[in-house]
């Protein structure tokens, strides 16, 4: 299958699957309990005022007419009335996203640095002591809350050292604290899945004849073993990347990091439906966006796919 082919035919199956869970999305925000016009003007506004605010929001009209609106907004890039902003949310949305991608590119890029060795290195001297000891890391990793870690970097790093920004975005130095606090437990995951993919490639047949050729051993794990064992990773780390993407809320808000998920707190905070609505579609996107991009390397780890 060519690869413009390829990416067509996993562009047509995510039209649906976003259709689908805009829906969900409409239908959830719809069953919350309570009037939204009422929790977005306040307890004491006049019933005039609050009457004003559901015309604004639109409901005052029938939900099938409310719902075929919003779609049609979604698609021509209008998110609705916040009273936050008061007016359509997405341009604030967009301005905050920038903020999230560096904190979720900079904690991939640092698990990719370590996990990925990490979990070559246990697997290529399986039982031996440094496997024993990569293995107990993995494992204190994994019973790390991010939020505690976040805590901890803040009380030594920055308050007792003085040597890292405490909060906000102050340059790149401001990325080292929540990119670790962030990543911790994704490099423990992506570490563990890649010395499990690759402990069972390195007991196949192919590496036993590469062996038997006379092939050294690092070329084997390099330029065999490793990339076989690839696709199950990338598949890992594209899955946490969606996490990351909608997950660091609470390490934003620990860190004070002007983000979408800092937003969203605000947001849930206010009572502004509408934003909350608005952010979780846009996690929605990326998080289908992050799939199709993870597909696509597929294509480059392991060609044969394309003709699956």
């Amino acid at each position: 299958m060519p690869v413009i082919s390829f990416v067509a035919l996993r562009v047509l199956r995510i039209v649906p699957i976003a259709f689908g869970v805009v829906t969900i999305i409409f239908l959830i925000f719809k069953a919350v309990p309570g009037d939204q016009a009422t929790l977005m003007v306040g307890a004491t506004a006049t019933q005039a005022e609050i009457d004003a605010m559901r015309v604004r929001l639109g409901l005052d009209r029938p939900i099938l007419e409310q719902y075929v609106s919003h779609m049609f907004g979604l698609v021509q890039g209008d998110f609705g009335w916040s009273s936050t902003f008061r007016g359509n949310p997405l341009p604030y949305i967009l301005a905050r996203l920038p903020a999230t991608l560096a904190l979720m590119l900079s904690a991939i890029a640092l698990t990719i640095v370590i996990g990925v060795p990490a979990g070559v290195v246990a697997a290529v001297h399986h039982d031996r002591w440094i496997d024993h000891l990569l293995t107990g890391f993995v494992v204190a990793l994994l019973a790390v809350p991010n939020f505690w870690l976040g805590l901890m970097l803040v009380a030594v790093l920055a308050v007792q050292m003085g040597w890292l920004p405490s909060h906000g975005f102050e340059g790149p130095a401001s990325l080292i604290m929540p990119t670790l606090a962030l990543a911790a437990r994704l490099i423990a995951l992506v570490a563990r899945m890649t010395r499990g993919v690759m402990l069972e490639e390195l007991r196949k047949d192919y590496v036993r004849t590469a062996r038997a050729k006379g092939l050294e051993g690092r070329t084997i794990v390099v330029r065999h073993v490793l990339r076989n064992a690839m696709i199950p990773t990338v598949t890992v780390i594209g899955l946490q990347m969606g996490y990351l993407l909608g997950g660091s809320t609470v390490v934003e808000r620990i860190f004070a990091w002007p983000g979408v998920g800092d937003l969203l707190l605000n947001a849930i905070g206010m009572r502004d439906y509408t934003l909350v609505q608005g952010i979780v579609v846009v996690y929605v996107a990326g998080f289908m966006l992050i799939n199709l991009v993870v597909e696509g390397l597929y294509l480059l780890i392991n060609p044969r796919l394309r003709h699956a």
